[in-house]
């Protein structure tokens, strides 16, 4: 199984991810799993790059092999390739990171709006990551990252088919209220604790991470914080669903309907 999960890979973050254990682990070998420490970058492009390579390696052997996870962009990839943007110097994304600590949301907003008109009027004006990424492209190259994404898919030697699981809403809301409950029981507080000294880095700007550091920092009390993860969770897995539905070639079906497939699909071939 190769893992598509942005945050899976740090060897930091386990309970708050849903790592699987390592029961799991060593019943079925699992890739980009534990694999960067929490002050590497990790990006779509290198994802890109280490799921091939896996991928070509796992193929030498097998017929077929299994990506899960539900980080679209990574998936998107892995599948289609990335666009050739230009790398940006680490120091330009430590200023604009100073910057935004310093200025908020409503700096970053009006920087792009002021330095990158093209972004701020057709690009994702919501997600902070996403617009930081912009200014960076924009202050190194003059160019708008929008110019370089050109969206062409790129050939893979290897056939894909997307299966999506399908849950009622309600069902899947009432095993998102379980899972965060279960991460508390589990010390999800503790391992967050651990983890405060690298509380300004990316892999930290996580649901279930970003709130409990509310609550250790005294903003909110527990309570509080756990009514929070689940709502981000739940919002996060409703953007999941429609991030999916968005690609006609995703067949969605139950959970069990998905273990037959895949039977029945590695048997014929």
């Amino acid at each position: 199984v190769i893992s598509a999960d942005s945050r899976q890979c740090y060897q930091e973050l386990n309970i708050g991810v849903a790592k699987p254990s390592l029961q799991q682990l060593n019943d079925i070998p699992h890739y980009f799993i534990n694999t960067h420490h929490i002050t590497e970058t990790v990006t779509a492009a290198d994802f890109e790059h280490y799921a091939l390579g896996i991928a070509a390696d796992l193929f030498a052997a097998h017929d077929v092999i299994v990506m899960a996870g539900g980080t679209g962009l990574y998936i998107n990839a892995f599948a289609q390739g990335m666009d050739n943007i230009p790398a940006v110097p680490a120091f330009v994304r430590d200023n604009i990171k100073k910057e935004v600590k310093e200025g908020g949301f409503a700096w970053l907003k009006a920087a792009l709006e002021a330095e990158d008109s093209n972004y701020s009027q057709k690009g994702d004006m919501h997600n902070p990551q996403r617009m930081m990424r912009a200014l960076e492209v924009i202050r190194q190259t003059g160019t708008s990252i929008l110019d370089f994404q050109k969206g062409q898919k790129k050939n893979r030697d290897f056939n894909i088919i997307y299966l999506g699981i399908e849950t009622e809403r309600q069902e899947l809301y009432q095993r998102i209220e379980h899972r965060v409950d279960e991460m508390i029981l589990q010390g999800l507080v503790a391992e967050v604790n651990a983890l405060r000294p690298y509380s300004e880095l990316n892999a930290m700007k996580t649901v279930g991470y970003t709130e409990i550091l509310d609550y250790l920092s005294g903003k909110i009390t527990l309570p509080e914080a756990i009514k929070l993860v689940k709502q981000h969770t739940r919002n996060y897995a409703k953007r999941q669903v429609t991030w999916f539905k968005k690609n006609p070639n995703v067949s969605w079906m139950a959970l069990e309907d998905i273990f037959s497939y895949a039977t029945q699909y590695a048997i014929k071939k």
